[in-house]
């Protein structure tokens, strides 16, 4: 069995996570920058002690700070992608990817058998005599993939592994992870920023924010009923935090009324969540209104074909960003652009209210 479990916490970086994860699942993590994402991993690795905490892979303890155990790095049984490939400049391929079966006490026969095993599983088995110099970017990676797996992990860190490809290396590599760690039923982390990442490799999906988890579940019904800014955002909805003062009604924190679709009680935390498409931008108040009208202060436009996507806030809340998805045909009708004050018009059946979550460890 590996299977994980982490409850931990460091001061220093203001973090504290209560983490678990079964055998041959793949776990994406997502957040913003400076969230604390990458440093779960190195606690995980071993790489950070935690202030108190314990980490277990499988049945074996590799960090419990009550019993003073703290499993070096090298012995943990994981292994760890990050987005730069950090392969041996003075080795050639093969040699780097049969360093780990040499590191468990493999003959170098069968290290060389094991590196052009796991080349070939990546599917970068004519690389095998290059030099790392002689590498793309996501040649490097494939690369650093076999290395990983050759070490037979019993968990796979990886920290943000397509952030250094390009466009058209990234999806080749998320096809290949999947392939690796789904479709093999491999125990795996993944940090990540990229929505593709988590709908095409992980099953299960947490969000952390200063140092925090905001928000967990299975991918997909995290991404489509997100309680959490980021998952919002990175989902591409709208979310408006506040709390049920009526049937169906939602208080803003900056005190303005939304409709929606709901059977949350009076005084409960909420959130709204409505879709860009489903916003209608006008100059001023329609007469025959539907009951929520957001005065919006525009702050960008985001041109993607004949789409426009108009980006604001609510004066009164600079904090919450709204979106707008109408026709770039409209956008010019209406003469748009940044610092102009518009409306954002939404129905109540479009808007759906939904318990808000708390902070969880």
């Amino acid at each position: 069995m590996s299977g994980v479990r982490v409850t931990a916490r460091l001061s220093q970086r203001d973090v504290e996570f209560d983490v678990s994860l079964d055998d041959g699942e793949v776990l994406a993590v997502l957040g913003p920058n400076g969230a604390g994402k990458s440093t779960l991993l190195m606690l995980i690795a071993g790489l950070l002690r935690p202030d108190t905490g314990r980490v277990e892979l499988g049945d074996t303890v590799l960090t419990d700070t009550d019993a003073g155990t703290f499993v070096p790095t090298h012995a943990r049984g994981v292994a760890m992608l990050s987005q730069q490939a950090m392969l041996f400049p003075h080795m050639n391929v093969a040699a780097n990817v049969g360093y780990a079966p040499r590191c468990r006490g493999l003959s170098r026969r069968t290290a060389r058998t094991a590196a052009r095993r796991w080349l070939d599983a990546v599917g970068a088995a004519e690389l095998a005599d290059r030099t790392p110099a002689e590498l793309s970017g996501g040649q490097a990676q494939r690369v650093a993939l076999a290395r990983a797996l050759a070490a037979e992990p019993a968990l796979l860190l990886l920290d943000e592994p397509m952030a250094a490809l390009d466009v058209s290396a990234a999806p080749a590599m998320r096809r290949l992870l999947r392939e690796v760690l789904g479709d093999a039923g491999r125990t795996a982390i993944i940090v990540t920023h990229d929505l593709l990442d988590a709908l095409a490799i992980a099953d299960k999906v947490i969000v952390v924010d200063r140092g925090r988890i905001v928000e967990r579940g299975p991918v997909r019904e995290v991404l489509t009923t997100p309680r959490s800014e980021f998952a919002a955002t990175i989902a591409g909805v709208n979310l408006v935090s506040g709390a049920i003062t009526g049937p169906g009604i939602l208080r803003t924190s900056w005190g303005a009324d939304l409709s929606g679709i709901s059977e949350l009680p009076v005084g409960a935390p909420a959130i709204a969540l409505f879709r860009p498409a489903a916003v209608a931008v006008h100059l001023s108040v329609p007469r025959a209104s539907p009951r929520n009208v957001i005065a919006v202060t525009i702050t960008e436009l985001d041109i993607h074909g004949t789409t426009v996507r108009v980006r604001g806030v609510d004066p009164r809340d600079d904090r919450t960003a709204l979106a707008a998805d109408i026709t770039a045909a409209a956008a010019a009708d209406l003469d748009l652009e940044p610092g102009k004050n518009v409306y954002f018009v939404v129905k109540t059946q479009e808007v759906h209210l939904h318990p808000a979550l708390a902070p969880m460890m």
